[in-house]
């Protein structure tokens, strides 16, 4: 194991907040293995690139010699995370988290070493606490200081309604530290107030507080709004290779330097090198290619990132793609919209008569393929890269605008 500093060093990598970092110090220096928890509560059957920041976090523990705990939230799903949300999640059934759960499982093995990973599912102990047990929990945490936290406080003085049970989530994701004496629990800075009642209940039931460690949420294809399948901004693990590649290569050039900190497994110091080389002139793009390989890589095999690249320059042909795309957030209707009026939207074309006329005329082209029906509608939750000609290219999320 390494010392002290040296685990510092790599655990401040992409990390927003350590708190308290001097106890995470105390910690490591004992020179155990520390018990390292991350939850995530099974509401989608997919994980994207954002999810990733948290179990590359994992896995770097997991490489420093820790135990890592994959937490299924298979109880705390049922009540839903009111975190950043203005009105009550929608509760999900047992079976749609059960299914969920089954997903999760063998997608995380694409980062953390199945061997040295414990899963653990919150329904366990909290089915054991029972509702007496649950009660003394309730007691252990003020409505004032819950209403402390941002999003309650919001909805409390905008007269939103917050149902009862929604006060029980941080309290049970806090409980879930206590029941398996978390050294260090993750999660992204959104859940900064649910990690800190885990500490503060640890030290109610006479346990050490555990160190939390935040990290920050990574943008979408947008560059813009946190990556989420609901905004339609996602890259999915589970995405076929050349998709994964495509979206990738649609990002900034600003954003792929934060990309390759929080996604990468590359040092730090590499990562340097490849900036320097940027500045001195190399192109950007051909840095871009180097990440979505190794992602690709990473989700579907060794070597398919180099042939999902390979592809991806055959089909634009190399030279031809500008080194950045602008990227477009469109909410259109339930029913798809025409390609045409896109095209007008995203500013590919002055109309939608120019729209229609382009698409006669054969320049026109969805993901390198040219389009022949001027009247093709496009649906809510497509992202594709549009071509106008030589030289126009957007790349589109459309989103359902009800």
């Amino acid at each position: 194991m390494l010392g002290v500093d040296e685990q510092l060093v790599e655990l401040r990598r992409g990390a927003q907040e350590i708190l308290l970092e001097t106890d995470l110090r105390k910690k490591l220096g004992r020179g155990k293995p520390l018990r390292i928890k991350t939850g995530f509560d099974p509401t989608a059957p997919d994980l994207h690139l954002g999810h990733t920041v948290l179990i590359n976090k994992m896995r770097q523990f997991q490489i420093l010699g820790h135990e890592v705990i994959f937490l299924i939230g298979d109880f705390t799903g049922m009540i839903g995370d009111p975190t950043g949300k203005n009105t009550t999640r929608p509760r999900l059934t047992v079976e749609e988290i059960a299914a969920n759960a089954v997903t999760y499982q063998s997608q995380i093995y694409k980062i953390l070493d199945p061997e040295l990973t414990k899963i653990e599912f919150n329904s366990r102990w909290m089915g054991e606490l029972g509702s007496a047990g649950l009660i003394a929990l309730a007691s252990q945490y003020t409505v004032a200081r819950m209403l402390e936290r941002d999003d309650f406080s919001k909805r409390y003085k905008g007269g939103q309604p917050i149902a009862v049970h929604e006060f029980l989530y941080p309290l049970v994701q806090g409980y879930d530290s206590v029941a398996l004496k978390a050294d260090v629990e993750l999660g992204g800075t959104d859940q900064k107030f649910n990690l800190l009642v885990g500490r503060h209940l640890q030290e109610n039931y006479g346990q050490e507080p555990q160190v939390v460690l935040t990290m920050p949420l990574l943008e979408g294809l947008d560059g813009v709004n946190k990556m989420s399948k609901s905004l339609g901004n996602y890259i999915g693990i589970a995405d076929a290779a050349d998709d994964i590649f495509g979206k990738l290569m649609s990002i900034s050039d600003t954003l792929m330097w934060r990309y390759f900190e929080l996604l990468s497994f590359r040092p730090m110091g590499d990562i340097e090198v490849l900036k320097s080389a940027v500045i001195e002139g190399r192109n950007p793009r051909d840095v871009k290619f180097e990440l979505g390989v190794e992602i690709v890589d990473r989700f579907h095999g060794a070597g398919r990132g180099a042939q999902a690249r390979d592809a991806f320059i055959a089909r634009f042909r190399e030279g031809q793609l500008p080194d950045e795309i602008a990227a477009f957030t469109l909410p259109i209707d339930a029913v798809g919209a025409k390609l045409a009026f896109i095209l007008k939207e995203v500013q590919l074309v002055p109309g939608t008569g120019a729209g229609y006329r382009m698409i006669e005329q054969g320049g026109v082209k969805i993901d390198g393929e040219k389009v022949s029906d001027r009247d093709l509608s496009l649906l809510p939750g497509q992202q594709v890269l549009l071509q106008v000609g030589k030289r126009g290219f957007a790349r589109v999320t459309l989103l359902n605008n009800n």
